[in-house]
C-alpha cells in the first residue's frame, strides 16, 4: 500500500469520526421532539409562562385602556384651553382687549377653536318688564361668538345656539344657572333684556370650563351693538390649541392679542387638566414598567426551573448521544433550543391571552381597549431572552456530562 492511499484513507476514517455539522434547522428539529416527547409537562410549563407573559400584557393593557379614558375625560375638560382677558395698566387701569383680538389669534398656526365673549355693561336681563330693577338673579349679559359652544367644550341642551342666521335678531341663549334662575327653558319664551324684548332660542349645557358662561344671557356680536349699544371689545377669549404646543401658543398669546399693550393682557395658564395628565402618564408609566419585569421574571424562572428538571430526567439520553459522538456544544444547543421554543410557545400563548383579557375587561368598563404594540413586542422579544438566559445553565450542565457518568445517573 502506497503512502498516498494510506494517507487518504487515514483522512477517511478521520472525517468519518468527526461529528456532524448541525444547522439551525436542525437544533430546531432536536428541541421540537425534546417537547413532543413530554407534552403535559411541556403543556404546563408554557402554561406558567403564558401565565406571567398574560399577566404582563394585561397590566399594560389595562392600565393604557384605563389611561386612554383618562385622557379621553381630560380631553373633554380642556387640556389644551386657554383665557385671554384684559389685564390692568401701569396706573392700575382696567385695560381693553382690541376689538380684533379673536382674530388676530386665529392665525396663530397651531391655534385650532377661539372664540370671544364680551360683556354688555349696563344690560340686565329680567323674566318680564314688570320686575323690579337690579334684581338680576347675577345673571351678566355678554355678546358671543357663534364658535362659543365647541371652544369651552358645551353643548345645547334645549333649542340651538346663535348662528349667523340669529345673531343680528334679538335672540338670546341661556346658560344653566340663568335659565334656572330666571324659570325660562321654552323656545319662544320673552326676556325682558336692555329695555327690549327678547326671544329665548336655546338652554346651553353646564359649562365646567367656562362657570361664568353657566350664569350668562349670551347673545349675538351684531345684536348687542344694534340694541345694547355693545362697543365691540371682547372682555374674554377661549383659545384651544394643539396639546404639543400649548406652552407655546401661550408664550405669543399676549403679544398677538394686543400688539400695543401686550403687559396689559392676562393670559391663563394651562388647564390643571393638563398636569393632571402628564402625572398620569408618569404614574402609569412607571407601574407598567415594574408589574411587567416581575411578570417577566416569574415566567423566566420557570422557564429555568423545567429545563434543570428536563436535564436532571433525561442523563441516560444525554449519555447516549455523548457515546454515539454528540459534542458538548450539540447537546447545550439541543437544551437552548428547546427553551426557546418553549419560551415562544408561552410567549404567544400569553400574548394572546392577556390581550383578550384585556379587551374583556375594557369592554365591561366601556372604555377604549388600547394594548400598546410594544407591549406585545416587549412580551415575545423578553421573554425568549428570559427562556434563553434560563435555558443556558441547564444546556451547559448538560454538556458537561461524560458519557459513562451520564449513563450511570451520576
Amino acid at each position: 500500500m502506497t503512502p498516498s492511499r494510506h494517507s487518504r484513507r487515514a483522512r477517511a476514517a478521520a472525517s468519518a469520526l468527526r461529528p456532524a455539522r448541525l444547522g439551525p434547522a436542525d437544533f430546531v428539529r432536536l428541541g421540537g421532539t425534546g417537547l413532543r416527547t413530554r407534552p403535559l409537562r411541556v403543556f404546563l410549563s408554557a402554561l406558567g409562562i403564558a401565565i406571567g407573559v398574560a399577566a404582563m400584557v394585561a397590566v399594560v393593557g389595562i392600565s393604557g385602556s384605563g389611561r386612554a379614558e383618562v385622557d379621553h375625560k381630560l380631553d373633554r375638560l380642556g387640556t389644551n384651553m386657554l383665557r385671554v382677558a384684559p389685564g390692568q395698566s401701569p396706573d392700575g387701569r382696567t385695560t381693553r382687549l382690541p376689538q380684533e383680538a379673536a382674530a388676530m389669534i386665529r392665525r396663530i398656526g397651531p391655534v385650532q377653536q377661539v372664540a370671544a365673549t364680551g360683556e354688555v355693561e349696563g344690560a340686565a336681563v329680567y323674566r318680564n318688564d314688570r320686575m323690579p330693577v337690579g334684581r338680576t338673579g347675577s345673571i351678566q349679559v355678554a355678546a358671543a361668538d357663534p364658535e362659543l359652544p365647541a371652544a369651552i367644550g358645551t353643548e345645547v341642551a334645549i333649542g340651538r345656539w346663535l348662528d349667523r342666521a340669529t345673531e343680528e335678531y334679538p335672540a338670546v341663549v341661556l346658560g344653566a344657572q340663568a335659565a334656572r334662575r330666571l324659570d325660562a327653558y321654552t323656545p319662544g319664551t320673552r326676556l325682558w333684556l336692555g329695555g327690549t324684548w327678547f326671544s329665548l332660542v336655546g338652554v346651553l349645557r353646564p359649562a365646567p370650563l367656562a362657570p361664568e358662561i353657566d350664569s350668562s344671557a349670551l347673545v349675538g356680536r351684531q345684536a348687542a351693538r344694534t340694541y345694547l349699544r355693545f362697543d365691540g371689545h371682547p372682555s374674554t377669549v377661549y383659545v384651544r390649541a394643539r396639546d404639543d404646543r400649548v406652552g407655546a401658543v401661550r408664550g405669543v398669546l399676549a403679544p398677538t392679542a394686543n400688539p400695543e399693550k401686550p403687559g396689559s393682557v392676562l393670559v391663563s395658564r394651562p388647564s390643571d387638566a393638563l398636569a393632571a395628565r402628564e402625572a398620569t402618564d408618569s404614574a402609569l408609566t412607571g407601574l407598567l414598567l415594574g408589574l411587567g419585569g416581575v411578570a417577566l421574571l416569574v415566567g423566566g424562572v420557570g422557564v429555568g426551573n423545567t429545563m434543570v428538571i428536563s436535564v436532571l430526567e433525561r442523563r441516560p439520553e444525554i449519555g447516549l448521544r455523548r457515546a454515539l459522538g454528540a459534542t458538548s456544544g450539540q447537546i447545550r444547543g439541543q437544551f437552548v433550543s428547546e427553551s426557546l421554543l418553549l419560551s415562544a410557545l408561552g410567549g404567544l400563548g400569553g400574548t394572546v391571552l392577556g390581550t383578550a383579557i384585556t379587551a374583556g375587561y375594557a369592554y365591561v368598563r366601556d372604555w377604549p381597549t388600547a394594548v400598546p404594540m410594544w407591549a406585545a413586542v416587549a412580551g415575545m422579544g423578553v421573554t425568549l431572552v428570559i427562556g434563553a438566559v434560563a435555558g443556558l445553565y441547564p444546556a451547559v450542565r448538560a454538556g458537561r456530562l461524560a458519557p459513562t457518568q451520564a449513563l450511570a445517573g451520576g
